[in-house]
């Protein structure tokens, strides 16, 4: 990461406030505030990176699921004016190796990745579903 000390990474979900700013910044899809309030306290586990000058909030991502057998990688975000840094990777970092070290092996990860963010996830070790399947989401 770049100037490391210039931020703060800490395992923490962001405010709801701050939360959905930065999805919005960053061209995210829009989501409640109170379905936010909830999905945030619902998390497995949160990664959030702050500027250590003022706090706020610069990137974030998170891992949810059934705590069980199945997990998604979701709301990897980075402000525009932080990207390319390196941040997205450190959040990315600490997410899989919470899943390396405390999710059972065989338990389905998946993400659904926004091009071209896609080359992050591949550094990873995610791969693409298709020809054997397609990501679906129900369009409302």
């Amino acid at each position: 990461m770049e100037n490391s000390e210039n931020y703060i990474i800490r395992i923490d979900i962001p405010e709801v406030d701050e939360y959905l700013a930065l999805r919005k910044i960053c061209g995210l899809s829009e989501r409640g505030k109170e379905a936010s309030k909830i999905g945030l306290s619902n998390s497995i586990y949160s990664v959030v990176i702050r500027k250590s000058t003022n706090q706020e909030l610069v990137g974030m991502g998170r891992l949810i699921g059934d705590g069980g057998t199945a997990y998604q990688i979701v709301d990897i975000a980075v402000h525009p004016a932080e990207q390319g840094k390196g941040l997205a990777k450190n959040i990315m970092q600490l997410l899989m190796t919470h899943i390396d070290n405390e999710i059972d092996p065989q338990a389905y990860v998946n993400l659904i990745a926004d091009c071209p963010a896609d080359a992050l996830y591949k550094q990873f070790g995610f791969v693409e579903t298709a020809p054997e399947s397609l990501g679906m989401y129900l369009k409302r």
